[in-house]
């Protein structure tokens, strides 16, 4: 996945889990979506990474932003957690830890899966512990088989 490379000549890459194919959230009838997590050392702060890091890629690789937030499209990368930050940043679009890491099975899953024994910063449970709560959760699978890599 091009997303990961980039990631990875951009940032210092710690992981990445397996991937994860969801049915769309608020849109079943679409594509389904690939959903992954990664864990990079990043030296600033949210606002920098988010803006001078994750949007640039995602514009590279023909990101288009509409006014629905479930349309298909070709990438979307999210911080979820940020150390043991909290951030409550509207005007940027910047929660942190993510409110989705204890609601969305497609959040949860893949982070459990890259670090699960992390901490959420403001619940004090393991991701692992999170995640528990969506094991079996319809319209979400694993996929048997890690198809991401930073080489190539």
């Amino acid at each position: 996945m091009r997303a990961i490379k980039l990631l990875a000549e951009r940032t210092d890459l710690v992981g990445v889990s397996h991937v994860f194919r969801t049915t769309p959230v608020g849109a079943p009838s679409s594509p389904r979506f690939l959903n992954a997590a990664a864990k990079i050392r990043f030296v600033g702060s949210p606002q920098a990474l988010k803006f001078d890091l994750l949007r640039p890629i995602e514009n590279e690789l023909g990101r288009v932003r509409t006014p629905d937030l479930n349309a298909p499209r070709t990438i979307d990368i999210d911080i979820s957690i940020f150390g043991c930050l909290v951030v409550n940043d509207q005007e940027r679009d910047i929660v942190l830890p993510a409110p989705e890491i204890l609601t969305l099975a497609h959040v949860a899953l893949p982070l459990a899966d890259l670090a699960p024994g992390s901490i959420h910063p403001e619940t004090g449970e393991t991701l692992e512990e999170l995640a528990a709560r969506f094991r079996g959760t319809d319209g979400i699978e694993r996929v048997a088989t890690p198809v991401l890599s930073i080489e190539g």
